[in-house]
């Protein structure tokens, strides 16, 4: 993991943002200003919709993991396009990316262009980090160790661009494995997968623990701070973290390779393999009361929550240098009125840029100075 530790991170903002028929917006240009962005509306207005075109300008699917067809607008016989303008320290970057529209036969995909060359997915994490909370995240701790996996590996991506690399790798390699193993395949096709396979797979342990063990540090020096939400205390669990990490990388890998080749038969049997990194868990404990997350109320899993993004973004702006652009959807509404100025100030503090939304402008109405608000009613967005 690349660290960069500087004394003031860059300072990273939107300034601008362009949608063309993505979701119920047919058309949309917005000009932005201040640190704290709040958008306000009735639900299905569109809030969501804007900050998932954001979310759409770093590596993935976006923060509803939607199929990119599925982003079109309705009735549109095209593709959608999300276009930005960014500052970063006041220099001025612009960044595009959408779905094309091909002749009929020709596969479509994501486009992402960058001052106006084609460039990568990952290469986006030169420009900007962009992490969010949704309420669909709000059964996190309750929900299957598989969304808390993919949870944590987005906070690793934030932090390490080269991470979404290895779990793609170790995803396709898991798959390969299996399906020699239902094949019967050749022992030595096995053989060089499961190397593959034993060095990808520690390499996304070590980088999960790392990021873990950063995190842990970052939320202890929040608290510290009083920072007004609940502490967590995060670790790793899984038969694969306790045997293989800790000890000379190439050991844990010919220890793995050794484990993989013995459990095949087993591994046959069920159709699946049953070790690795890739069936881990993320625990999460709510230090206060020693209590794991999954127990606590539905507020104290939503403090908790806010808390671990919070800690995250300023993680992120230690390691990358950057300060993260967040996305923060109906952050508001079950927080009482301590828990929002507490997460105003953090945001402030923060020293990047947030997109807020809610139903209630109310909710926003304590911000003051470093906010912008907007209005969002059936798919136009108009300053408050």
């Amino acid at each position: 993991m690349t660290r960069t530790e500087a004394a003031a991170p860059v300072k990273v903002a939107l300034t601008g943002l362009k949608l063309t028929d993505f979701r119920n917006y047919a058309a949309l240009s917005l000009d932005f200003t201040a640190p704290l962005i709040a958008l306000a509306g009735p639900n299905g207005a569109g809030k969501t919709n804007c900050l998932e075109a954001i979310s759409l300008l770093t590596p993935g699917r976006g923060l509803r993991r939607a199929p990119y067809e599925a982003l079109i607008r309705s009735g549109a016989k095209g593709g959608w396009a999300v276009a930005a303008d960014l500052a970063r320290n006041g220099e001025a970057a612009r960044i595009g990316t959408g779905l094309q529209a091909l002749p009929e036969g020709l596969e479509r995909g994501r486009k992402i262009r960058i001052n106006g060359a084609n460039a990568s997915a990952e290469s986006l994490l030169d420009y900007l980090r962009v992490l969010w909370l949704t309420p669909a995240m709000d059964g996190l701790f309750t929900g299957p160790a598989g969304n808390r996996r993919r949870f944590l590996d987005r906070l690793v991506l934030a932090v390490d661009p080269g991470h979404g690399r290895r779990v793609g790798d170790m995803e396709k390699l898991l798959a390969s494995r299996n399906r020699l193993l239902g094949d019967n395949g050749d022992p030595a096709l096995l053989d060089a997968i499961e190397t593959q396979l034993a060095e990808t797979a520690l390499a996304v342990a070590i980088a999960r623990a790392e990021t873990v063990g950063l995190l842990t540090g970052r939320i202890a020096g929040q608290a510290a701070d009083g920072a007004g939400f609940p502490v967590a205390r995060l670790s790793l669990s899984g038969d694969f973290e306790t045997r293989y990490l800790g000890g000379p990388a190439r050991q844990s890998e010919d220890a793995y390779r050794h484990v993989l080749a013995e459990a095949r038969s087993r591994d046959r049997a069920a159709g699946r393999t049953l070790e690795g990194p890739h069936r881990s868990d993320l625990e999460v404990v709510f230090s206060e009361k020693a209590m794991p997350a999954a127990q606590s109320s539905t507020g104290e899993q939503k403090a908790l929550l806010i808390g671990l993004i919070l800690a995250h973004a300023g993680l992120v702006a230690q390691i990358s240098g950057m300060a993260p652009i967040l996305l923060l959807d109906e952050i508001a509404a079950h927080l009482d009125a301590n828990r929002r100025a507490a997460l105003f100030a953090r945001l402030v503090q923060l020293g990047g840029q947030a997109f807020m939304t809610g139903t209630d402008a109310a909710l926003f109405a304590s911000i003051g100075a470093d906010a912008q608000h907007f209005h969002v009613q059936s798919g136009e967005i108009t300053p408050a």
